[in-house]
């Protein structure tokens, strides 16, 4: 019989007692549900457990306010197509809440002008807010560092800004990006098109750096942990008191691959800030333009960032790259 490879990518052992229904005493109060169950499903993601759950106040109005910005913005689309569920279905990757004209500045123009983009606008802004405000003040209540919290910050540190920070500082709510899957794609394009090609914003640069470097260092750490299962290494308590065979592998195999390992808090230390760094930075580059700098590929030229082209005019080519000859003289002569 061949011998097959022990792979763990799904959970392959679930175990289902009595469920874990957390602290006790005033740490989550009498707000937190006093019911949990089983999935097998979940269980091959994750624990299998699902509950308790605990919302508090800022929980509640997170998801109150959210579902009201959710509505407002789906039936916006459902009278886009006539109020046809059919129709809906079917162009809803297309479909949008768009932001108000440019003629309207920052008032709050009519309802189908754009007030509705302003009202779902608020009420997604407070239930954003809302949740963040429960990340920590549940962190707060376990006594634990606000790490969640702060990285959750730097998200929606990109969402103000692109929905709130630069359109107050460009004088108008249609710099905002419109409510769609396509259409805000398509906003995305045109942005970086009209501002020289954002490509060479530096901080979209850093951006996506680390971004890269988030999705790498994640699928290290996933992979070295879920590597080293079959001898404890998912067992975070135990490797914390004895390390054993596991994770002095794991050290291993890093030492010998690049040089040096991350240490068992390292790891979580570098990921942590490529996280933060992404959307903080990305913001930065959305921030600045417009409002400081009108072309990025001109900016690049004149900062060396990027390649000074020879003048095509000098070389028979109009300014849509189409060949006409030295001195004027069309190819053919005429």
């Amino acid at each position: 019989m061949a011998y097959l490879e022990y792979q763990n990518i799904f959970t392959q052992v679930q175990v289902q007692g009595e469920p874990e229904m957390g602290m006790n005493g005033d740490v989550m109060g009498a707000e937190r549900t006093t019911r949990a169950s089983y999935s097998t499903w979940v269980g091959w993601l994750g624990n299998a457990q699902l509950g308790p759950i605990y919302l508090g106040w800022a929980g509640v109005v997170s998801i109150a306010t959210g579902i009201v910005a959710f509505n407002i913005i789906g039936f916006n689309m459902l009278a886009q197509v006539g109020w046809s569920i059919p129709e809906f279905l079917r162009q809803l990757f297309w479909l949008a809440l768009e932001p108000p004209g440019p003629e309207w500045g920052l008032t709050i123009p009519p309802l189908q002008e754009g007030g509705w983009y302003i009202i779902a606008s608020f009420f997604l802004l407070v239930s954003v807010m809302s949740w963040w405000l429960r990340t920590y003040l549940l962190a707060e209540q376990h006594k634990m560092g606000k790490h969640i919290a702060w990285a959750f910050l730097a998200a929606i540190w990109l969402f103000l800004v692109l929905g709130l920070f630069r359109p107050i500082l460009m004088g108008s709510w249609s710099e905002a990006v419109p409510y769609g899957i396509f259409p805000h794609l398509d906003w995305t394009t045109a942005f970086s098109i009209r501002y020289g090609n954002l490509y060479y914003n530096p901080f979209h640069c850093l951006s996506i750096v680390f971004l890269y470097g988030s999705v790498l260092l994640f699928a290290m750490h996933g992979g070295t942990i879920l590597a080293v299962t079959r001898y404890g290494g998912d067992r975070e308590l135990e490797q914390i008191v004895d390390r054993g065979t596991a994770s002095e592998r794991a050290a291993l195999f890093w030492r010998w691959t690049m040089g040096f390992n991350a240490t068992m808090e390292g790891i979580h230390r570098w990921a942590w800030w490529f996280a933060v760094l992404t959307p903080i930075t990305g913001g930065i580059g959305i921030l600045l333009t417009g409002t400081v700098v009108d072309n990025w590929f001109i900016w690049a030229q004149d900062h060396n960032f990027a390649p000074d082209y020879f003048d095509l005019g000098a070389y028979g080519y109009d300014s849509y790259g189409s060949y006409e000859g030295f001195g004027g003289i069309s190819a053919g002569g005429e």
